[in-house]
């Protein structure tokens, strides 16, 4: 079912969550692991993230070095197969521009159309970590906006060869990512949102957003999205904070701002765990302000870990 169907069906507001892919040579039973105990909760659908190549430079037999590409995680299309094998719940894999061109991205949809996949969501990337700029893939795409056309024209009939004859649309519900407290390459909030629109007018069907901490900056998000007229769904992003270690690491990785109030109650834990249940309790309040808000859906994050996610969706089950 398409992530906009479940939206249409439900009088009340949805959970999904969010996994990683186990890294290589690790058993898919890291990520049952992690979703078994979360599926009592019925979410309506769960994320599948891509992680793009890195790059290592191995010493040869002559003593100079050779730069290599190395994909830690494997990719979507097994996993997304084997959750709906194992739960009967909709996977929503990411389709990432990096590290791909366009036949790749156009057989990988292909793939997932075939094991009837009905939700992709649609991002660029992130650069190379050697990189500070991000570079695509010789005849791949450089923008998202540019990837959901690709999607979109598949789901048109329109494929990379011309000489196809009366080729089978595809028909993938389109998600595409927000940023509450803009992307970290937009020159401002308002330049964000133009683009964003621009992919609302190439077919996107609803939005998730990067997590954020403050609910007003969601609210004031959705605000001046409607405004610019951007009437999709646009599902928040929630992860609670979980270390004392990351009041450091999620405004570096995700470019976002800690509320001073949370980070006074972290700076009070005397342990991870006590931070835990800080994390816990503000998740909790987000959540039920989002829910009284009406969004559609709630977004978790989960980050391989269930245990966090469990209770706070438990005060609301």
């Amino acid at each position: 079912m398409k992530v906009i169907e479940h939206f249409k069906k439900s009088n009340s507001t949805l959970f999904s969550f969010e996994i990683l892919p186990p890294l290589k040579g690790k058993s898919i039973d890291s990520i049952f692991n992690s979703l078994d105990p979360l599926m009592e909760f019925n979410p309506a659908f769960i994320d599948v993230t891509y992680h793009r190549e890195e790059f290592v430079y191995k010493k040869r037999a002559d003593g100079l070095l050779e730069r290599r590409s190395v994909r830690k995680r494997p990719g979507t299309v097994g996993i997304c197969a084997a959750i709906m094998n194992k739960y009967q719940i909709d996977p929503v894999p990411h389709i990432i521009c990096g590290g791909f061109n366009k036949e790749e991205t156009e057989n990988a949809l292909i793939d997932l159309n075939f094991l009837g996949i009905d939700n992709v969501l649609v991002l660029r990337g992130d650069p190379i970590k050697s990189e500070t700029y991000f570079t695509p893939e010789s005849g791949g795409h450089e923008y998202a906006s540019d990837l959901l056309k690709q999607v979109e024209n598949m789901n048109n009939g329109i494929y990379l060869d011309d000489d196809l004859k009366s080729s089978v649309p595809t028909n993938f519900c389109i998600g595409v990512a927000g940023y509450p407290e803009k992307h970290f390459e937009a020159a401002n909030m308002r330049s964000d949102i133009h683009f964003l629109k621009k992919k609302v007018e190439a077919g996107a069907d609803y939005i998730v957003t990067q997590m954020f901490f403050d609910n007003k900056k969601y609210f004031e998000f959705v605000r001046m999205c409607r405004k610019h007229g951007i009437k999709i769904p646009i599902i928040p992003g929630i992860k609670p904070i979980s270390s004392v270690k990351q009041l450091s690491l999620l405004p570096h990785r995700f470019h976002l701002n800690l509320p001073n109030d949370l980070v006074d109650e972290v700076l009070k834990c005397k342990n991870n765990e006590d931070v835990r249940n800080v994390g816990v309790e503000w998740a909790v309040q987000q959540t039920r302000e989002l829910i009284d808000f009406g969004v559609p859906c709630i977004h978790f994050y989960t980050m391989g870990k269930s245990e966090n996610v469990m209770k706070i969706v438990q005060s609301f089950a």
